[in-house]
């Protein structure tokens, strides 16, 4: 009977091991943000839509415009690094003016 539990623990042990060891590997990053300078092809991000605040929210604030090469946003207005697009809209309501890909910045 001993024996038995042995040989069966064996094919156990091994399974927690690859069970544990793949954990390990997808917990690449310790914080829950976004990583907002990988590109994401957005469509409908395009002047006068309205950018869901869940969206808007996740973006970067970009408040060093000039280094970007981007224009001064105007009152109410701000510039946003959301999935490799810069998003320029108002504050209060979150209607887009601008969008620039990122890449096309550098």
């Amino acid at each position: 009977m001993r024996r038995f539990n042995k040989l069966a623990a064996i094919p156990l042990l091994g399974m927690m091991t690859m069970l544990g060891s793949q954990t390990v590997f997808s917990q690449d990053r310790h914080d829950d943000r976004h990583d907002n300078s990988r590109y994401v092809r957005h469509d409908e991000w395009k002047k006068g839509y309205h950018m869901p605040p869940g969206d808007w929210g996740r973006g970067d604030r970009i408040s060093n415009w000039n280094t970007y090469h981007l224009r001064r946003p105007p009152n109410g207005y701000e510039w946003r690094r959301v999935d490799g697009n810069f998003v320029l809209a108002a504050v209060a309501t979150g209607v887009i003016a601008s969008v620039v890909v990122a890449a096309a910045v550098r």
